[in-house]
């Protein structure tokens, strides 16, 4: 198979945009069926599809919002709260990835929580080839209670990520990465 240049570009320069400058227009819904099937192609272990999708568009995403801003005044921490809930606002679209590990299974349940984890990437690597801006967040809001029942979580379910979609109103600057050099060591062959 020869090498795709084109996608090798997108990933090593595909970055997150900033969650205020994602908005109008998002995917359309042909886009959205696409961007989800990319989501979803991940290893996956046992081909268990230890997880699931809950998109949030719209309306819903105005009413789920509203919810929040509401359990967000009855947090102890609620100025942090609030600011953290602003960010799932401007980008039209959401998309909440939830852990759903199956218990007692001979797949680790740990492997099943990072194949949750490939499915965000994977939305925001597909929102990047689509010509979207995307973001993958977590906050309070993954973790609170009472944001988690506006979801209808179960009780082994996680939230591994909200991926926020939309048109970055302008390019996403450049930050400083990890360098080989700094992460990457070498197993010795004389072990």
């Amino acid at each position: 198979m020869p090498a795709d240049q084109a996608a090798i570009h997108l990933l090593a320069t595909r970055r997150s945009s900033s969650p205020d400058l994602l908005g109008l227009p998002g995917p359309n819904a042909a886009e959205l069926a696409q961007l989800i099937d990319i989501g979803l192609r991940v290893p996956d272990h046992g081909r268990l599809s230890p997880w699931r999708l809950i998109v949030i568009q719209g309306e819903a995403k105005e009413r789920w919002l509203a919810q929040l801003a509401t359990i967000a005044e009855r947090r102890d921490d609620a100025p942090k709260a609030r600011v953290t809930a602003r960010k799932l606002q401007a980008a039209p679209l959401a998309i909440v990835v939830v852990s759903s590990p199956i218990p007692d299974h001979k797949v680790p349940e740990w492997e099943q929580m990072l194949s949750a984890g490939a499915v965000s990437m994977n939305l925001l690597n597909g929102a990047a080839a689509l010509g979207f801006g995307a973001n993958w967040l977590t906050g309070w809001h993954a973790y609170d209670e009472d944001a988690r029942k506006l979801l209808s979580l179960g009780a082994d379910e996680k939230v591994a990520g909200v991926v926020i979609v939309g048109t970055a109103a302008e390019p996403t600057k450049e930050r400083e990465r990890a360098r080989a050099d700094q992460v990457v060591s070498w197993l010795d062959a004389d072990l």
